[in-house]
């Protein structure tokens, strides 16, 4: 998903939204250009069991896969109101080759949803993959979150509220799995800091907080509402190592830098990757000269958390 180099002061919803309408298609031819061949793609499975479109999900791993690999779930980007798990087919074959199974997933979207019902969607997804990723060759107990800008957000705030129950209860969710079967996170270019929408010359408006918010969050301090957003305020000593790569020239660059900061305070393991030049979420596109790096990190990631943890269960 490429930007203009200069950002724009106080996007509003709407303009973002015909934004990524218009990208959507080109993603959508560019990113899944010459498929990878040697991976078993299981598409749209029903994570809810409601025949909501929203409520799919993909499987692929290597054709040759061994028992028990690691799981990587990922959740892809859009700013909250877009986006598919679709355009995301080559980035996950290309973590699947490398020998995991990953997990694509679909969520419901705002402005119609909230940030309820996307973790709500999340949890559910996760807890599919406890359930049933044995039949495809993955272990349930080694499961490594990921996702990119609005997905990467998700993603990290899941982690966070597997263990932390106040936060469990602000959005109303049982967590699906036990909080030690997430052995790592990933973050690609996520807005992981809600506080920086709060600050001056923010290219997003503060309608991206009002949206995600029951009520557009009428009668509610904004500030105060989006702790409940932000993944950063929710870090201690449990949550799981993190490896984040983001660039410069991200407009979320300084969200990321909060997020790192805050994990290193709190003694979590975390890795990171910062590209000079990339834009908004280059990793999800293979042809991008600084994707390979990308990929190599992630998969030596995986594997490091998801050994130890195999290691520490026998």
């Amino acid at each position: 998903m490429k930007f203009p180099s200069v950002p724009l002061a106080r996007v509003p919803v709407w303009a973002w939204r015909a934004l990524m309408a218009r990208l959507a298609p080109h993603e959508l031819r560019s990113f899944t250009a010459d498929p990878i061949a040697d991976i078993e793609y299981r598409l749209d499975l029903d994570y809810v069991g409601d025949g909501v479109p929203e409520h799919r999900l993909d499987v692929l791993r290597p054709t040759d896969a061994a028992a028990a690999l690691p799981v990587y779930i990922y959740f892809h980007g859009g700013g909250w109101t877009s986006g598919d798990k679709a355009p995301l087919t080559r980035y996950c074959a290309s973590q699947a080759q490398d020998g995991m199974v990953v997990v694509n997933v679909n969520y419901r979207r705002a402005p119609r949803f909230q940030m309820e019902h996307m973790l709500h969607d999340a949890n559910e997804a996760l807890g599919w993959v406890h359930a049933h990723i044995g039949e495809y060759g993955g272990d349930p107990d080694r499961l490594v979150l990921g996702g990119d800008s609005a997905g990467g957000q998700i993603s990290a705030l899941l982690a966070a509220a597997l263990s932390r129950p106040e936060l469990a209860a602000h959005y109303s969710m049982s967590p699906s799995v036990p909080a030690a079967s997430i052995r790592g996170v990933v973050q690609h270019c996520s807005i992981t800091d809600f506080s920086v929408i709060f600050e001056k010359g923010f290219v997003l408006g503060l309608g991206f907080v009002r949206m995600l918010l029951p009520g557009r969050g009428r009668g509610e301090h904004l500030e105060r509402a989006a702790r409940f957003l932000s993944p950063v305020e929710w870090i201690d000593r449990n949550y799981p190592p993190v490896l984040v790569t983001t660039s410069r020239r991200d407009y979320l660059y300084r969200a990321n830098l909060n997020f790192i900061e805050a994990l290193r305070t709190h003694g979590v393991g975390v890795e990171t990757l910062v590209d000079e030049h990339a834009l908004h979420t280059w990793q999800q596109d293979s042809r991008h000269p600084a994707s390979a790096e990308v990929y190599r990190r992630l998969q030596s990631f995986v594997r490091s958390v998801t050994t130890r943890a195999a290691a520490l269960q026998s």
